[in-house]
């Protein structure tokens, strides 16, 4: 019987997920398992793109890569202007799941490859379809390939303003920029801060503090300022023998911080049973229920986490369930290690809460991420020219 596909017109340049059969999707620089997909123009970095077919058998899986802004819209260049030769290709490189009770084809791309090589730095994003149907859209996912013109230095403080001491964490940075030739940094350059590679909770465009020669500031009082949030809780599925698995939690909000260690935000396949992680690893039903409050039900209460993008969207939702007194969901997993919280998103205003059922403070260890972006007086599209990631192992006591 041939596939059901979900109809969907048109891609959209977001990491996103089209068809119910697609799971697991990953995306990382090889030099380092998770790490964010960043690769560095013209070296021997790769990017890891991978993700699963629940329908198992084969399909004709093709895939392009198109260059986008900083803002993630469509940069209109030609293909000619990105790439060397190609900017697709059939999807090749996949391998059936063996010994397992979910029947699945786990597919891999890496790039660049003999068919796409880069010829410029800036934001792209993978779109995969079925081959002959470009309309019919599969998974897509962002990825950054960076010429490292500037210099990032990164510094993590506590919040100047004294009613978030207790709970939020101020980024400031600096770019050296003496590599570039900038006429105004006020309208050449373009920054991007996230807080564990989570695109929901970016800053975008933070105004210069401080223009000296070859440097630039950026530690205005009122930016680049977030909630510290909490250590990410974590779920182990990596030796289970049961179909489902039951994940009770509660509230946070009320608690005091704790250190714990986690993954801020990523999640491993893996499995204990001295298996190949990404074919003989099995997927497991798990329940989820949180206690909390019945007075939440003007929004709603996701689970998010790098496993699924942190997208608070139908699929992450948890019900209220009068009976047990607590939100209900469930999740599909391939065995491994995931983080992971809950966030609630009012229905009227759209506006999401992080601290409300996790709780907010300053000594949460969080990674950072700062971009720089650069275009030309005269140029066509947005260079990525730095990049930069630190974690707040150790931050500065507040005063």
């Amino acid at each position: 019987m041939a596939p059901a596909f979900a109809q969907q017109s048109a891609f959209v340049n977001d990491n996103q997920v089209y068809q119910p059969y697609i799971k697991t999707v990953q995306a990382y620089n090889t030099q380092k398992e998770q790490s964010l997909p960043v690769i560095t123009l013209q070296s021997n970095e790769q990017l890891l793109f991978t993700f699963d077919d629940l329908d198992g058998g084969s399909k004709s899986y093709a895939y392009v890569v198109e260059h986008c802004t900083a803002d993630w819209k469509p940069s209109g260049l030609s293909t000619l202007d990105y790439v060397v030769s190609f900017a697709g290709d059939r999807l090749q490189d996949y391998e059936y799941a063996a010994g397992t009770r979910q029947n699945y084809t786990h597919y891999r791309l890496s790039l660049p490859n003999e068919q796409v090589q880069f010829k410029i730095s800036g934001n792209y994003i993978i779109k995969v379809f079925i081959e002959g149907r470009e309309k019919t859209p599969v998974v897509s996912q962002r990825f950054y390939v960076v010429e490292n013109l500037a210099g990032i230095q990164i510094d993590v403080a506590p919040a100047p303003d004294v009613t978030q001491r207790e709970t939020h964490q101020k980024v400031n940075f600096s770019v050296s920029t003496n590599r570039l030739r900038i006429q105004n940094p006020y309208t050449d350059l373009k920054t991007v801060v996230m807080q564990n590679g989570n695109p929901y909770t970016a800053t975008y465009n933070s105004k210069a503090s401080f223009v000296k020669p070859n440097l630039i500031q950026y530690n205005d009082i009122k930016s680049n300022i977030f909630e510290g949030i909490n250590e990410f809780r974590k779920i182990d599925l990596r030796n289970l023998r049961a179909p489902e698995i039951n994940v009770d939690d509660k509230s946070r909000n009320e608690q005091k911080y704790t250190t714990q260690f986690d993954e801020n935000g990523n999640f491993y396949i893996r499995n204990l049973e001295d298996r190949p992680a990404a074919t003989e690893s099995d997927y497991f039903k798990v329940a989820l229920l949180l206690n909390a409050p019945a007075t939440l039900q003007n929004g709603d209460v996701y689970i998010i986490g790098r496993f699924n993008q942190y997208k608070p969207d139908e699929k992450s939702k948890l019900q209220y369930n009068p009976q047990l007194k607590g939100y209900e969901g469930n999740l599909y997993l391939k065995q491994g290690l995931y983080d992971y919280l809950y966030i609630y998103k009012n229905r009227a205003t759209g506006l999401v809460d992080y601290k409300l059922l996790e709780g907010s403070f300053f000594e949460t260890n969080n990674a950072y991420q700062v971009f720089v972006y650069f275009r030309k007086p005269d140029g066509r599209w947005d260079e990525l020219v730095g990049y930069l990631s630190t974690q707040t192992d150790t931050l500065p006591p507040k005063q």
